[in-house]
């Protein structure tokens, strides 16, 4: 890990600590063995955390035939990654506490759409199985880094945020300002919190992932969802964003844009379910 992101660490004894069901759900990831009861049971161990599943489950978003009441209801209806991705996201959520300077529901909006954004450019690209199922969480964790560095730095972090009115902007911005990005100091905090090394690495690429050798597409990914994450968030067109932030990438990846865009207007607001994740 790098100096730049492992100073983040240095001062704050107050390292997030990472749920014991958040935990245990990141090494089911490992398991092919696991099973939607052996999800539930993790879920239902923690009560704070099955009423916040149960609400993501009923919501329209999610488009339930019938009101969802149980855990292993929810599971048979959500389907495995679905239910774990819903948790781990109500897990990490409630791991972090309120930073000044960033705004607690514009941030995790942002999070959870360049994880929807994520598994959808996995699945378009031909992800294999397992770059497919953690897309969604690499996702979700991408920006996290960022949660410290304001914990440490709130006034430069709030001047990033102020001037990455440009998509894919804010990568650059940090690495002028703290000599890394968040995604360098959130692949920091999942080496911290013995996620998977694949994850980690994906994190460190994040920045520039056309200079990795060899190519790696997770990393791609994770950095063409949060520019698409940054349009819908400044209620940029989608695909005009990716032309100007990313064009090199776009090219490399070979990515159907037409189909892109469509994919994007068919699945609607990309974060529907942060504000029951939030509360």
């Amino acid at each position: 890990m790098s100096a730049a992101a492992e100073r983040f660490f240095v001062k704050h004894n107050a390292l997030p600590t990472m749920p014991e069901v958040a935990s245990r759900l990141l090494k089911s990831f490992d398991d092919d063995n696991v099973g939607l009861s052996q999800i539930a049971g993790l879920i239902e161990k923690d009560s704070t955390l099955t009423a916040k599943v149960l609400r993501l489950a009923n919501t329209a978003h999610y488009s339930p035939s019938h009101q969802i009441s149980t855990v292993i209801d929810a599971a048979h209806a959500l389907g495995l990654e679905t239910l774990r991705n819903l948790a781990m996201a109500a897990c990490l959520s409630g791991a972090f506490p309120k930073i000044e300077g960033l705004d607690r529901a514009t941030f995790w909006r942002h999070s959870v759409a360049t994880a929807n954004y994520a598994r959808v450019l996995a699945r378009m690209l031909g992800a294999d199985g397992a770059t497919t199922d953690t897309a969604y969480l690499a996702g979700l964790m991408l920006r996290t880094g960022q949660l410290l560095m304001a914990m440490d730095e709130p006034h430069l972090v709030a001047d990033v945020e102020t001037h990455a009115a440009e998509p894919g902007s804010r990568f650059s911005l940090e690495e002028h300002r703290f000599g890394c990005t968040h995604a360098d100091v959130t692949a920091s905090l999942a080496a911290h919190w013995h996620f998977p090394h694949a994850m980690v690495e994906a994190f460190k690429d994040a920045n520039t992932p056309l200079e990795i050798r060899p190519f790696s597409l997770i990393a791609a990914i994770l950095h063409v969802a949060e520019v698409l994450a940054d349009a819908s968030e400044h209620h940029d067109e989608p695909v005009h964003a990716l032309k100007v932030a990313v064009p090199e990438l776009i090219e490399h990846l070979h990515l159907d844009l037409e189909l892109l865009a469509a994919k994007i207007a068919a699945a609607g607001d990309p974060a529907a379910e942060v504000e029951q994740m939030l509360h």
